[in-house]
């Protein structure tokens, strides 16, 4: 299935139309999500970074460039004439090809953010969490769970019991005046969460990186989702749990982050 849209895409290195699209070969898929607002990708020294890393995560050897990375996903956008929405790098580690382009992207609603949304728990974790590699198989389980629940988001359980991740998105927590997410070595390290975590300790705000265990949920007044797409998401609800989505500090970080992203997509 294509998962490209509009107009063209990039194939190593050239512009083509996606209805030319040549399908992946089999290989192993490494990938990063990045936002697109006003013609910018939004944080991309942060995910160029981290899709070295998860180059060396996964033992493989790649030379292109941040400068040339960059360059195309410019002219992607340029050839598009799309100015906002996601777009999605994949390399092959099997035959060193890669692939840049626009995806669909569903944003949280205004009423979402105001109100908070549904997730529920579940049992599971990747296989490295610390790189940003396609599994299907995984990603299916977790989306059959999500829609027959009737929520917006799952959050992983690992085998210890503990609070990793979302499985499309990262998790923080808040507690009086104190914010808490996973330890780094347990999740995919979201840009969108470093970027969090960077944002609050410039304003004084107390983060505190620990395990947290599933059955304490209820000891904390507020969670909320982060990611490319949705930035900072109250959750509502965790399967019967209820958690505050108006608390100040909440807010602060929201307003905050809102900030930051105007200051790094201004033109």
């Amino acid at each position: 299935m294509v998962e490209a849209i509009n107009e063209y895409y990039i194939d190593n290195g050239q512009l083509r139309k996606v209805e030319e699209w040549r399908e992946e070969e089999k290989g192993k898929l490494i990938y990063e999500v990045i936002r697109i607002i006003n013609g910018k990708p939004l944080f991309y020294k942060e995910h160029y970074d981290r899709m070295i890393n998860s180059f060396k995560l996964n033992n493989y050897k790649n030379d292109i460039t941040y400068d040339e990375l960059l360059n195309y996903i410019n002219d992607l956008v340029i050839s598009n004439g799309n100015t906002l929405g996601n777009i999605k790098i994949i390399f092959n580690t099997d035959s060193n090809e890669f692939k840049i382009f626009f995806i669909k992207h569903s944003y949280p609603t205004d009423e979402m953010y105001k109100e908070g949304v549904k997730t529920i728990l579940y049992f599971g974790e990747r296989e490295n969490p610390n790189a940003k590699v396609i599994n299907n198989s995984f990603r299916e389980k977790v989306n059959k769970e999500i829609k027959k629940n009737d929520a917006h988001e799952a959050i992983l359980v690992d085998r210890n019991g503990c609070i990793t991740e979302g499985s499309r998105s990262n998790i923080f927590l808040i507690k009086d005046s104190n914010v808490y997410t996973s330890k780094v070595e347990a999740v995919l390290p979201g840009v969108t969460r470093t970027e969090i975590i960077k944002v609050a300790k410039e304003n004084n705000i107390n983060i505190i990186e620990e395990n947290i265990r599933y059955t304490d949920l209820e000891k904390f007044d507020v969670l909320f989702i982060s990611g490319t797409s949705p930035n900072i998401l109250p959750i509502r609800k965790v399967n019967e749990l209820e958690f505050d989505v108006e608390n100040y500090l909440l807010r602060k970080l929201m307003s905050l982050f809102d900030e930051l992203i105007c200051r790094n997509t201004i033109n």
